[in-house]
């Protein structure tokens, strides 16, 4: 069974999630503890600022050390075209870690 802030919190993604248009019908991706707000939902790092914003002001969340950079960091940049950078490791940025969060009264993921 979902609690209520479990639900809320699937609530406030929804609004983040988009809509896709296919055979038109529309349609939003299923979301789930493990969806993962870069890879999953591809917020950009505005929409995630957004996103965290309107989560810690309607859950009452302690802002901690949370910073977006953590999961959208800078990404090298470079007037050659050629010059290729490797991928950045981020961590996990889930509807999990946002539930926990809102649990606990605190961002638990510094």
């Amino acid at each position: 069974m979902v609690d209520d802030i479990e639900q809320r919190i699937f609530e406030l993604a929804r609004r983040y999630n988009g809509v896709y248009l296919f055979n038109n019908e529309k349609k939003q991706r299923l979301l789930t503890r493990d969806t993962d707000f870069d890879t999953d939902m591809l917020l950009d790092v505005g929409e995630a600022e957004d996103l965290m914003d309107e989560f810690f002001k309607e859950f009452q969340v302690e802002r901690g050390q949370f910073k977006i950079e953590t999961y959208y960091p800078d990404e090298p940049f470079s007037w050659n075209p050629f010059k290729k950078f490797p991928p950045i490791p981020v961590p996990d940025f889930t509807i999990g870690m946002l539930i926990e969060s809102a649990k606990a009264g605190k961002w638990l993921y510094d």
